[in-house]
């Protein structure tokens, strides 16, 4: 079992003790992984209607997904949550089990007349996750850390086929992709101690040392793609 995967019931704990319990928690080292990259833009662009669309991505933990998309210009919102499992409901408890088989994931809402489908799937492979990795992302493991996209509409699940293939053809990582197309899923928000972590607790150990590291390279390899504030769950956008 992986480090964070034992820990996280007793960090939720240690939040309700306030920060500074949950900052007593032990460093957690980042496994390697393939390094960001800037990807090529889609060669199959989205065809979207206009009005807000929700767009859900499944990378590890929740925390850093979120954490990225919240800083993406286009983006109205980003909620971590779980989607992709085989029961009627979930919740931390029950998805870190891994017995429903969902993943944390996080639904991002967004304006396709700033930045389309196609868009938010380079900035989630070049910079949100490490696609060849096979349930797990950096220090934790399971089912519940896959790589996966669920799609909401057939024009979603076309572009997504459309964009892994392109990447696959073109060998942009050394090893197979691993994320997986997973139409159909409902998506259910988690507890509220998880929404906006990052933003939060940007000192906590396990965001400095796995998370953060996406969110430079998202200003660095996307400066023209990255809002100068982040979209926040419990806090209107500037």
């Amino acid at each position: 079992m992986a480090l964070r995967t034992t820990i996280r019931p007793l960090l939720g704990a240690a939040l309700g003790l306030g920060l500074a319990g949950a900052l007593l928690l032990p460093r957690l080292a980042a496994f390697a992984e393939e390094a960001p990259r800037r990807l090529p833009e889609a060669a199959t662009q989205a065809g979207e209607a206009p009005g807000a669309r929700v767009a859900v991505f499944a990378g590890g933990c929740f925390w850093g997904v979120q954490g990225v998309f919240q800083h993406v210009r286009g983006v109205t919102g980003a909620v971590s949550g779980y989607a992709g499992g085989t029961a009627a409901d979930a919740d931390y408890n029950i998805v870190s089990r891994g017995g429903t088989d969902h993943a944390e994931a996080v639904a991002v809402t967004y304006d396709p007349a700033v930045i389309r489908y196609d868009e938010l799937l380079r900035i989630f492979f070049s910079v949100a996750l490490d696609p060849t990795q096979v349930d797990r992302q950096g220090p934790d493991s399971g089912r519940q850390y896959r790589s996966a996209l669920f799609p909401q509409d057939a024009e979603q699940a076309r572009i997504a086929r459309a964009y892994i293939a392109q990447l696959e053809a073109a060998k942009a990582y050394a090893r197979p992709l691993a994320t997986r197309i997973e139409p159909g899923a409902a998506f259910y928000p988690a507890e509220g101690y998880h929404q906006d972590f990052m933003a939060q607790h940007p000192s906590h150990p396990y965001i400095a040392a796995n998370d953060a590291p996406k969110l430079e390279a998202l200003k660095q390899l996307f400066p023209e793609r990255t809002a100068p504030q982040p979209v926040l769950v419990n806090r209107p956008p500037a």
